[in-house]
């Protein structure tokens, strides 16, 4: 389970993210104005901006499944500026959720996780996964769906939602 609410859904997300980033370029492109703006745009003063949600949102897919499955996450150097660049990030990200398998999570339910900034605590990986990534991945995506938003972008709930394994 913990599988499917993370890699299988984190995969999902990331795709639905590219979605509407390619949206703001089109957006960019037909009101005649550099992508450059939409990439810094923030929603508050004090909050990331839209590359640095991006960036979050793809260390939180990335380090949530290598935490969960007890393994190491490639490592990205926050260096991206450009949409094409942050594309790329985002489908490396894509690429490594899909080197995982369901069996790679046996355990980690209750594998012990904790990073740096906790201070030496941690939690079990079941709150880990509810608590801390599920939420957090979240958040960043939708800050920066937000942000385009904000900006005009023509996103909507569906985009966000991205395709429905709809049953008849």
């Amino acid at each position: 389970m913990i599988y499917d609410i993370t890699v299988v859904q984190f995969s999902k997300m990331l795709n639905n993210l590219i979605h509407f980033l390619d949206k703001g370029a089109q957006s960019a492109e037909a009101r005649k104005f550099d992508m450059d703006v939409l990439l810094n745009a923030r929603l508050a003063p004090d909050q990331f901006s839209l590359i640095r949600q991006v960036q979050i949102a793809c260390d939180t897919a990335k380090l949530g499944a290598a935490r969960l499955a007890g393994k190491e996450a490639p490592v990205h150097e926050d260096k991206e500026k450009t949409l094409p660049e942050l594309k790329a990030r985002i489908q490396d990200v894509i690429n490594y959720l899909a080197t995982f398998k369901a069996e790679d999570f046996q355990g980690a339910h209750e594998r012990k996780i904790t990073q740096p900034r906790w201070e030496g605590k941690y939690l079990s990986g079941a709150e880990y996964a509810v608590q801390h990534a599920i939420p957090n991945i979240y958040f960043h995506i939708t800050t920066a769906y937000a942000i385009l938003r904000n900006n005009g972008v023509d996103v909507g709930k569906k985009d966000y939602l991205g395709e429905m394994p709809y049953k008849k």
